[in-house]
């Protein structure tokens, strides 16, 4: 003899059929004082950018950006080392997207 589950819950519904609510994304953090930011120099030619605890940005190679996740739990070697690679990695990406959108290197139309 075999039984069926003949209950009409939908993948929406949570236990006992009680409906889910919808799942919302977490804000940022409010930015805080000038005293939690770093700037740091890292093209050489006096450009800079800024850093703070959501760590430093990541230009993908699709021109779009995001941060590195781990970047609160980072040792401070660990830290540097990123950021030398990070920095040397985002700039190589910065001028072939550049390249590709008919820019000279410093932004602009060629």
């Amino acid at each position: 003899m075999s039984s069926t589950n003949t209950s009409s819950s939908s993948a929406a519904d949570g236990p006992a059929g009680t409906p889910t609510p919808a799942k919302t994304p977490l804000p940022l953090p409010a930015p805080g004082g000038e005293e939690e930011v770093t700037k740091l120099d890292v093209s050489g030619s006096g450009a800079s950018i800024k850093l703070d605890h959501l760590g430093p940005m990541v230009i993908n190679t699709d021109g779009t950006m995001g941060r590195i996740s781990n970047w609160q739990a980072m040792t401070e070697a660990e830290r540097t080392n990123t950021l030398r690679v990070l920095g040397r990695r985002n700039e190589e990406r910065m001028k072939v997207l550049r390249e590709k959108a008919g820019l000279k290197p410093d932004g602009e139309a060629q």
